[in-house]
């Protein structure tokens, strides 16, 4: 019973009471006196052990940063105005789909993912009002977006993601289809790739003997106004693929689509230059921001 005793006065005045620091560690401990009290007053001024798994309450949460614009006073520990402003956005996106949601609640939805715990809804309309809508956020060059405040390599590779999934999916509806049939999914496939570039983009669609759509490829970056294509190397390609039409596609990244005197240039000596191999160029289309330029729709070819 003794012993017993003794283990329950050892278990109230442990090493966590603040009384028995000289007993516990003891003579050999190597600690000295004036360190012993001065780590039983620190005991002494903690607050009790079930302090910390106390509900803090509903209005009482540590105050979050903003991804972007003023954070939260220091002092201030009321429940921010955005507490529980993500599980609202994603149930409202899933009862009813995104078609009533502004785009800068979608840009939010993207943002949740590469951001934590802080409000997104500053961030998001910042940079739909830096490059226009969602498309032109989706379509920026990493250095554009890592020039605006609360854009981390995070937030970048969750646009490159989405920015890859359209790609993929607008592709999926053209490939391998007679382009004549589905010219309203095949420009909408180039202006999704393209429209939005801050530089010039070359491609090529190849197509077979039935017009079928058999390969869509990048042949050359540029500029922001010149894209280098060499001839011979696009009717060299077109012999590669087996291909007996191609359809030319480039973009103007100020976003109007008229031919300039080097696009026609460009397009008559790729058509000589396919003509001598049995291959001929469909068309030539050059994609805008809100519209597209056809050469055949404009007699140049």
């Amino acid at each position: 019973m003794a012993r017993d005793s003794r283990r329950d006065s050892d278990r109230e005045s442990g090493p966590g009471s603040g009384r028995n620091y000289g007993r516990d560690f003891g003579q050999g401990s190597g600690f000295s006196e004036e360190a012993l009290r001065g780590l039983a007053d620190f005991d002494r001024r903690l607050p009790p052990a079930e302090a910390y798994a106390r509900d803090p309450g509903p209005e009482r949460v540590a105050p979050e940063p903003a991804a972007h614009g003023p954070s939260p006073r220091p002092e201030g520990y009321a429940r921010p105005h955005y507490w529980g402003h993500r599980e609202r956005l994603r149930q409202r996106f899933l009862a009813g789909g995104h078609a009533a949601m502004p785009e800068y609640e979608l840009l939010e939805l993207l943002l949740f993912n590469a951001i934590g715990r802080v409000d997104v809804k500053p961030l998001a309309k910042t940079l739909l009002s830096t490059f226009g809508d969602l498309n032109g956020v989706i379509a920026a060059s990493e250095a554009r977006l890592m020039r605006v405040d609360g854009v981390t390599p995070k937030v970048y590779l969750q646009l490159r993601l989405i920015e890859a999934v359209s790609h993929r999916m607008a592709k999926a509806k053209v490939m391998r289809r007679e382009v004549i049939g589905s010219w309203d999914a095949l420009m909408s496939y180039c202006k999704t790739v393209m429209a939005y570039r801050d530089t010039e983009q070359f491609r090529i669609l190849f197509l077979d003997t039935k017009n079928t759509l058999i390969a869509d490829e990048e042949q050359a970056k540029g500029t922001v106004n010149h894209v280098p294509v060499y001839p011979r190397e696009v009717a060299k390609r077109a012999l590669e693929l087996g291909a007996t039409a191609i359809i030319l596609v480039h973009n103007h990244p100020s976003g109007d689509p008229t031919p300039s005197q080097p696009d026609i240039d460009m397009t008559e000596a790729i058509d000589a230059a396919c003509h001598a191999i049995g291959v001929e160029v469909f068309d030539h289309i050059i994609i805008g921001k809100e519209r597209d330029a056809s050469f055949r729709s404009l007699g140049l070819i």
